[in-house]
């Protein structure tokens, strides 16, 4: 029996690894460094199945030297890199990994504000750097309690979110493209942009990233922000303009910012943001869990394997070509 072929795009997890090799022989990059489209053409080019890794641009040019592809799937929620209408074009499925990581990175989104807000980084630095003496006090931080939090983005993972903020007792307002017909049952309220700006004590960005998001946060927005506001960005880098929240906080426009992604993403080390005292950055590190990762992984393995077998991907995008 003739094993289907696949091109993975780099590192996946041993679980998924094995699951995938059980039924196609795989054709994968090894290299720490991300391939070019060039590396990449001798495999896709019999290629049936394609399982992205990184931050690789699936377009149309990438989908012309893969004629044979079946299906194509992604560990991850977010696929501004992957070009929908040119795989739906080519009856193409794209499954991504919605539901797995929300729980994940709410805990991420609301640990940065909560990290952000009690200083919780800077005072382990202070201690390790040997400032804490009898006599010498370390700054101090804000309280949760009774603050305002705008949520700009209320999915699963906004829903999530609002929770771990109800708990510490925080009032919850919310930005979407429309209101949720559930918002009372969240116990959230909504309000325009503006009105968010304006009333959050702290903004937590869970926006996807799309043509009307990006760059979404700006200097037009910073100002509209209390110079007491702290911007939590645990979305996609390009909602906010990088160069326009670091004019903000040098001009102490907002109080803080803690990022989870960036752009340009990795952040590069003499990057001016990097300069600041008020602002913490990790590593886009909102589903980096031994266990959400497993999860993440197998789900994008299953939906390989069902896409080449001819059937419907769990979790598929275009669901107009999923196979029926």
């Amino acid at each position: 029996m003739n094993k289907h072929k696949v091109v993975i795009t780099g590192q996946v997890l041993p679980s998924a690894l094995a699951a995938i090799k059980q039924q196609c022989e795989i054709y994968q990059w090894q290299e720490t460094t991300p391939p070019q489209l060039a590396d990449l053409i001798p495999w896709l080019q019999q290629a049936e199945g394609l399982f992205v890794t990184g931050n690789i641009k699936v377009n149309d040019t990438l989908l012309a030297a893969a004629p044979g592809l079946k299906v194509i799937v992604q560990p991850a929620v977010g696929y501004d890199n992957i070009d929908i209408k040119a795989c739906t074009s080519r009856q193409i499925p794209f499954g991504n990994t919605p539901g797995v990581l929300n729980e994940t990175t709410a805990d991420l989104a609301f640990g940065l504000l909560m990290t952000a807000a009690r200083r919780i980084h800077e005072s382990w630095a202070w201690v390790r750097d040997g400032k804490w003496r009898p006599g010498v006090h370390f700054p101090l931080g804000i309280d949760l309690y009774n603050k305002t939090l705008g949520i700009v983005g209320m999915g699963a993972i906004g829903a999530a979110v609002a929770k771990r903020a109800q708990v510490s007792g925080m009032k919850v307002i919310y930005y979407n493209r429309r209101p949720r017909t559930d918002q009372e049952q969240l116990k959230v309220e909504y309000r325009t942009f503006s009105e968010l700006l304006a009333e959050a004590d702290f903004i937590i960005v869970l926006t996807p990233l799309t043509p009307e998001s990006r760059g979404l946060f700006g200097a037009e927005e910073f100002a509209q922000m209390k110079p007491t506001a702290y911007l939590i960005n645990a979305a996609r880098g390009p909602v906010v303009d990088s160069q326009a929240l670091y004019t903000a906080l040098v001009n102490n426009e907002i109080a803080y910012a803690a990022l989870d992604v960036t752009d340009p993403e990795p952040l590069p080390a003499d990057h001016p943001l990097l300069t600041l005292p008020n602002i913490l950055v990790v590593p886009h590190i909102g589903s980096a869990t031994i266990e959400t990762r497993n999860k993440m992984a197998m789900l994008a393995a299953n939906n390989l394997l069902l896409g080449l077998a001819g059937k419907s991907l769990v979790t598929c995008v275009n669901t107009e070509v999923n196979y029926r």
